[in-house]
């Protein structure tokens, strides 16, 4: 079994979130979604989720695509999840090149070859979450 891992916010699922989560499930059989918690959220963004963690996390679990979704990790950049989780693929959105950078950075220095993967867009000038929460 190919268990993939993805990471993201999800503060309420779009088009765009949907197509990620289709593409990244292509990659394996068992698809992990990793949510931010709030404080990371507040800490990266600026601001709040508008929806708490745990509605997040059920809203993912009731798509067809994800087969868990679990709470990120604690503290940002620790990647306690990997360890848990041991994936064989670590798919990331188009837009979240900072984070495979740092957990390219992450997987060298923890020894650990797990390919990362970056998947196609889907309308980003429509479906990002930025854009729709204006």
């Amino acid at each position: 079994m190919t268990k993939v891992l993805v990471f993201g916010t999800f503060d309420g699922l779009h088009p765009g979130h949907l197509s990620f989560l289709r593409q990244a499930k292509e990659h394996g059989d068992f698809l992990v979604v990793a949510v931010g918690r709030d404080e990371i959220i507040q800490k990266l963004k600026g601001k709040p989720p508008t929806y708490p963690l745990e509605q997040r996390i059920a809203l993912l679990q009731n798509t067809d695509f994800v087969d868990r979704a679990i709470t990120g990790d604690e503290v940002l950049g620790v990647y306690t999840v990997i360890a848990e989780e041991k994936p064989d693929i670590i798919c990331l959105g188009y837009d979240q090149k900072a984070l495979g950078e740092n957990l390219e950075m992450w997987l060298k220095k923890n020894n650990m070859d797990i390919p990362i993967k970056y998947m196609r867009p889907h309308e980003p000038e429509v479906y990002h979450t930025s854009l729709l929460t204006k």
